[in-house]
């Protein structure tokens, strides 16, 4: 009994300081800056469970070539899903009270939100998470849409191959790129990540399957791209690939003025020949280092930098240090250095773990980094929720690069957060959603911004409506997995939606599908 009623005191003493603690700092200020002990103790751990359990799969249906022979099967059960509800439910008949979506839960998409309008419609599975075949002899890699681009970057580059555009984190699916849109540094040279496919399979809202191409329906193919799932269910997609070397030889070049910045950049992204990769990382609005890379078999052993190893500091803090050290080349292992921004998810872990980036952590603890994006959202809670849309915001904004200086004096003055992500991609004069205003194609940027805004007047929601507006006004484009305030109409204003407007009509899918605004605005998240 004396020793239960010692340890009653002692939970009575632990709960009375933890009130008094939290009343004097605020229980919002606990959940936020001390969300990295349950992230540490136990989101990391089932991270590295997941990712385990994943690769040995993988590897494993890979290995033995039993994803082709399943494929055929797994697309006949998407089929048969739509199938029996079309004739059992008869949404043509009942006016569609229920339109179809996948039943892949909000939370697992690498999107900050999780979208709310699953929870009303008819679910369809589409188990589809392979790579089909790695065909050199064309030039072109066959996956379904739920293979990941670090599950096609493990499997390519050993081989001596890789996606002309392989955007950043691990976790991002083809899928989602195709549907929404994805960006890398190569993006100048190739486009955006849909420019790079060849073909598209999709299962329409009657049941059929149909493949497209550029000579192949055309028309259907243009329209996919960002059309967020609106057209029917994606099943299978080609994309092209490139020979890939061993090493990304990195020269890091330090800006010290506002109009450096535009003039090395512009410089850099235009040069006719070489740079096959450019980014730029800005620290501040007057100091900031533009990166360009050049793929290379050889390289200065001493120069030889293994950036993705968990030991290592972050890439976007390895970069900070060049402003004062002034200009530096180095070599990163080619798949390290796509995947350079995964461990520290850009820079929004710092917020997460302030101290992840400490040696010791790193050198401890740091294999574990970084938690699944899917997990840091399952466990969130109303709470974090509310304060993270009070206080952070994360989203890329796409605008021609003529207009790179006023978009970066709007960021600074609605927001005044650093690092910002600026990645320049070619946008090419396709039909569909996002095209350039005339008939050449044009070079725009990506401006990133991820973390907690330092303007005193932050308001998530009238701050970045006005940064909408801005981005509307010189023709750019909101990426789809952000918040958007926008209004329908101010929606249909940036993106062009009559050839996929056509394709919903001709394919009489308007009542299977949600609209694309009703699936991405904010009013359709949580």
């Amino acid at each position: 009994m004396a020793v239960s009623g010692e340890a009653l005191v002692y939970l009575a003493i632990t709960a009375v300081l933890s009130l008094s603690w939290g009343k004097y700092r605020g229980f919002e200020y606990i959940i936020v800056n001390y969300r990295w002990v349950l992230v540490c103790f136990f989101l990391l751990p089932m991270s590295v469970a997941y990712d385990v359990f994943y690769f040995l799969r993988n590897w494993f249906v890979f290995k033995f070539n039993s994803a082709p022979k399943l494929h055929k099967q797994k697309v006949q059960d998407v089929q048969r899903q739509v199938i029996l509800y079309c004739q059992v439910y008869a949404w043509r008949k009942d006016g569609c009270q229920a339109p179809m979506c996948t039943a892949r839960p909000g939370w697992t998409t690498v999107s900050f939100r999780v979208g709310k309008y699953k929870n009303t419609m008819r679910n369809i599975k589409v188990n589809l998470i392979d790579i089909l075949d790695v065909d050199t002899s064309h030039g072109v890699v066959r996956v379904e849409p739920l293979a990941t681009m670090g599950q096609i970057s493990a499997t390519l580059n050993p081989l001596g191959w890789t996606l002309p555009v392989l955007p950043e984190l691990d976790e991002l699916t083809v899928g989602g790129l195709i549907m929404g849109t994805g960006i890398e540094t190569s993006s100048h040279k190739h486009g955006l990540f849909q420019h790079c496919c060849v073909s598209y399979e999709l299962v329409l809202a009657d049941g059929t399957c149909v493949k497209c191409s550029k000579t192949e329906n055309p028309d259907l193919f243009y329209a996919i791209p960002w059309s967020y799932g609106t057209l029917g269910f994606l099943v299978a997609a080609e994309i092209r690939i490139v020979p890939c070397k061993k090493f990304v030889k990195m020269e890091y070049k330090p800006v010290h003025s506002f109009q450096d910045l535009l003039k090395v950049f512009q410089e850099e992204v235009t040069r006719k020949s070489g740079n096959e990769f450019v980014e730029c990382l800005a620290y501040s609005k007057d100091e900031a280092v533009i990166m360009v890379g050049n793929m290379t078999d050889d390289a200065e052993l001493d120069k030889i930098n293994p950036i993705g190893h968990y030991w290592k500091p972050w890439f976007f803090k390895h970069v900070e240090r060049y402003p004062s050290s002034g200009p530096g080349v180095e070599y990163i292992p080619t798949r390290h250095y796509y995947h350079r921004h995964s461990r520290s998810i850009f820079w929004e872990i710092q917020d997460i773990i302030p101290f992840g980036n400490h040696p010791v952590f790193r050198y401890l603890f740091g294999w574990m980094v970084p938690p699944k994006i899917s997990l840091l959202k399952l466990t969130q809670g109303e709470t974090i929720k509310r304060l993270y849309e009070q206080h952070q915001m994360i989203q890329d904004m796409l605008v021609p690069m003529k207009n790179m200086g006023d978009s970066l004096k709007c960021f600074h003055s609605e927001v005044r957060m650093y690092p910002l992500w600026i990645c320049p991609f070619i946008l090419p004069s396709d039909p569909g959603m996002v095209h350039p205003q005339g008939d050449v194609a044009e070079m725009y940027v990506d401006i990133g911004a991820y973390g907690e805004p330092k303007t005193a007047n932050f308001d998530a929601v009238e701050t970045t409506r006005r940064i909408e507006e801005f981005v509307r006004s010189v023709h750019g484009f909101q990426m789809l997995y952000a918040d958007s305030y926008m209004t329908k109409d101010e929606f249909r204003l940036m993106f062009d939606h009559r050839l996929c407007d056509k394709m919903r009509a001709k394919m009489d899918c308007t009542k299977a599908f949600l609209d694309v605004y009703d699936k991405v605005s904010r009013k359709a998240r949580s």
